[in-house]
């Protein structure tokens, strides 16, 4: 499996072939295994052993090691795709609406207007070729409309979500 991965602002390629880790063409081997009941994970890459907390945060996974934290954000191959066929950048305060990648059938919402959101925030569950897609927030705002209904047809490119400027964002006078 291909992922990029983003630590800070370096990007990687990434792919994963079961022991075998492929790093920028540069091949690694490389074995993590979770602790249970714990957030932290045990990293045993080219012999040197290493342990990991991991944390889901918005827009990505918090890893800490070694008293350093990074935010990285991990992003498989089909969903580079989507974003690069939706054409999805992180956002600025502008807002911006969400259009539905492909074809398919809207399963959930999982956001109501007025909702704040941030980079990665699930907004809507499609499903596409029997398969569920989550349309995620590409930047921070407000949900402003939700244009689509649970069990609804919708078609490639319809607007699925609008999001507004943050309210942080926004110059305030008092």
């Amino acid at each position: 499996m291909k992922y990029g991965v983003t630590v800070g602002d370096r990007a990687f390629e990434v792919e994963v072939v079961g022991e075998r880790l492929m790093l920028d063409g540069r091949q690694l081997e490389a074995l993590i295994d979770a602790i249970p009941g714990t957030p932290l994970r045990r990293l045993v890459m080219n012999g040197r052993a290493r342990t990991l907390a991991l944390v889901r945060e918005p827009g990505g996974w918090m890893v800490q090691c070694g008293g350093e934290r990074w935010l990285v954000r991990v992003v498989d191959e089909r969903t580079r795709q989507l974003e690069a066929l939706t054409s999805q950048r992180a956002g600025g305060s502008q807002g911006s609406l969400v259009r539905a990648p492909m074809p398919g059938l809207v399963l959930r919402l999982e956001v109501e207007v007025g909702q704040p959101v941030d980079v990665g925030t699930g907004l809507v569950v499609l499903e596409a070729m029997k398969m569920e897609n989550e349309i995620r927030a590409t930047g921070p705002g407000i949900v402003t409309a939700v244009r689509v209904v649970a069990g609804q047809a919708v078609e490639k490119g319809v607007v699925l979500v609008e999001i507004g400027a943050h309210l942080d964002s926004q110059a305030g006078s008092d």
